[in-house]
């Protein structure tokens, strides 16, 4: 499939006057999960796994047939292990709350990298510190990786939880989870994975990287806002405590008791964003048509060519590993001397949609020792001709503040 095709199915991409470059944040959406979401609400629309009547039955069905295409997806072995969440936000703090709290105790250790996004960050802060456990960090080194010296001596045989982003929202650099994986597992610690950045680009098989948990949310994988996914394995998820109580994980309440359903209802409480669900497969469908072959070669080819042209501007600094095959299509940069807020402004001036700030990953930019950064994000639909409009638009914005610069 051509690029000019795949873009035709992106209303959004067809207004001309935009470049979006900020697909790390959300991705676009294809015609066909716009459509699948509405046909849903003309012809499903009921609420699941209550009404004994036939259109209930039938939205049911849709949701739970999702369930199934999704533990196809990641390859998990059983459709109990799907639970679905807001986003990868929520399906963190599930893991946190309701594996950490009630496994970790005094002295215990969790292992997480500096490049973690505020959410798979600030759960374990509070449930060490609840526990009496402690929370300790791999860093990078000057490449923006982690070396095996430095997983290998943080994650120690008094590790219980390693959580690791797969690939670095800021950086872009690709961790090697199932080596981190492994690692941890010899060292007796459960690793939970959050693939919010790498599953929207390459092929994910949660029992080939033998995950304990993986995480990640559907917006940034073509479908619609406020859906996200919890893979956990089924052993695990029986053993843990729900959380969330209420509506659809009950079994039987009594004045003084309650048990709960089996899985994967234990953890779905209340009304779910069925019609997200619905888009999500949706979505799931575009990427098994497109192949992710494809996109990896439609990526490459991008990344490659904006890694080239943003490196010829000696006026941007660049926050990125110089190993290609270990970045995505994440890069963050400046503009030396210059404000990621207003370099961004300009940008947007010009048409091009980049993100500026801490990127949710404050310990991340602290270490590396800066504020903030701009970011611009690709996604297989993106063009050549997106990234000259980037490097246009970063001209204009260093030409309007260089004389105010201080060298």
């Amino acid at each position: 499939m051509s690029i000019e095709k795949i873009r035709k199915d992106f209303p959004l991409l067809l207004n001309n006057k935009i470049t979006y470059l900020d697909s790390g944040a959300t991705t676009q959406k294809p015609i066909q999960v716009i459509e699948a979401v509405e046909e849903f609400y003309r012809k499903y629309n009921a609420n699941i796994h209550r009404g004994a009547y036939s259109l209930s039955m039938e939205a049911t069905e849709v949701y739970e047939n999702t369930r199934t295409k999704i533990a196809k997806f990641i390859n998990a072995k059983s459709d109990e292990e799907i639970i679905f969440s807001k986003n990868a936000t929520e399906s963190l703090n599930l893991i946190a709350y309701s594996y950490g709290m009630d496994n970790l105790k005094k002295d215990d250790e969790v292992v997480i990298s500096i490049m973690e996004h505020h959410s798979n960050l600030v759960p374990w802060q509070k449930v060490t510190k609840s526990t009496g456990s402690k929370l300790k960090y791999m860093y990078i080194n000057d490449e923006f990786e982690l070396s095996d010296e430095e997983i290998e001596s943080k994650i120690t045989d008094k590790t219980r939880i390693v959580g690791i982003t797969h690939i670095s929202n800021v950086l872009g650099t690709i961790n090697d989870i199932k080596k981190i994986i492994k690692y941890a597992h010899k060292k007796g610690a459960i690793v939970v994975v959050d693939c919010s950045q790498s599953i929207p680009h390459m092929k994910i098989d949660v029992q080939d990287l033998d995950a304990d948990f993986l995480v990640f949310s559907g917006h940034k994988m073509l479908a619609p806002l406020g859906i996200g996914v919890l893979y956990g394995k089924r052993e695990m998820l029986n053993k843990m405590n729900p959380f969330l109580m209420g509506g659809d994980m009950i079994e039987y309440v009594y004045e003084q008791d309650t048990t709960f359903a089996p899985l994967p209802n234990k953890f779905e409480a209340g009304t779910q964003n069925i019609e997200g669900v619905v888009g999500l497969g949706a979505a799931i469908d575009y990427i098994d048509n497109l192949g992710y072959d494809k996109i990896k070669e439609l990526e490459k080819n991008i990344v490659e060519y904006a890694r080239q042209e943003l490196s010829k501007l000696d006026y941007i600094k660049l926050y990125m590993t110089p190993n290609e095959e270990n970045h995505s299509g994440v890069i963050s940069f400046n503009i030396k001397g210059v404000h990621p807020h207003d370099v961004a402004s300009i940008l947007d001036s010009e048409g091009v949609c980049v993100r500026s700030g801490n990127h949710c990953a404050q310990p991340l930019m602290r270490f590396i020792g800066i504020d903030s950064t701009c970011r611009a994000s690709f996604c297989f639909y993106n063009t050549k001709e997106d990234v000259d409009k980037l490097i246009n638009a970063l001209e204009k914005a260093y030409n309007m503040f260089k004389k105010y610069i201080i060298k």
